[in-house]
C-alpha cells in the first residue's frame, strides 16, 4: 500500500502493509532513529513521536493511519537550517538527565507537547506529564529539571 506521510515537515511516499507501526517506517523506511522501540506494546513511551503536536506512541499506531498528519520526531525538533538543538535538547544535556539515554527521546517529545500547550508548567504538571514514560535508570529527577530549565528558556 502506497501513502504519503508528513514527517518533520517533508512528505514521504511511503509504501508498506497496512499495518505496519509507525516506528517501524520512521526507522527503516526513513532513516529517522530518534523514536525507540521500548516495550512494542505501548506502555513504556520510548518510541513517542508527535502527531499534530499530541504525544502518539508510534510502535503501537500503523502509519497509514496517520496521513494527514503532521508527524514531528527527535530529528524534527532540530532548528533547520542552522542545525542547532532545541532548548528541551540543549537542557536534557545541560542536566545530564540521560543515564543510559533509552528513554530520552520519548520523555523529550512529552515533555515537547507540554511545553507546547503549556509554556511555564508546574514541577508538579512536569511529573504528571512525564508519568507514562518509563526510565529505569533512575534519572526521573534529573529530567524534570532539564524541562523545567527548558520552560525558564524563551520560547523558540
Amino acid at each position: 500500500m502506497a501513502f504519503t506521510l508528513s514527517v518533520n515537515g517533508d512528505n514521504h511516499l511511503i509504501d508498506a502493509e497496512e499495518d505496519t507501526p509507525l516506528l517501524y517506517v520512521l526507522r527503516d523506511e526513513l532513516g529517522l532513529n530518534g523514536a525507540k522501540y521500548g516495550c512494542g506494546v505501548g506502555q513504556c513511551g520510548t518510541c513517542t513521536v508527535l502527531s499534530n503536536g499530541a504525544p502518539l506512541r508510534s510502535c503501537i499506531v500503523p502509519a497509514a493511519s496517520l496521513v494527514g498528519q503532521q508527524l514531528t520526531t527527535l530529528e524534527g525538533l532540530v532548528r533547520r537550517p542552522e542545525g542547532t538543538l532545541s532548548r528541551l535538547q540543549r537542557a536534557f544535556l545541560t542536566e545530564q538527565a540521560g543515564q543510559c539515554a533509552y528513554c530520552i527521546p520519548g520523555m523529550i517529545m512529552t515533555a515537547e507537547a507540554l511545553l507546547r500547550e503549556k509554556a511555564t508548567p508546574s514541577e508538579a504538571e512536569v511529573r504528571t506529564a512525564l508519568d507514562a514514560n518509563l526510565c529505569r535508570c533512575g534519572s526521573h529527577n534529573r529530567i524534570v529539571r532539564a524541562v523545567m530549565r527548558a520552560a525558564a528558556e524563551k520560547p523558540e
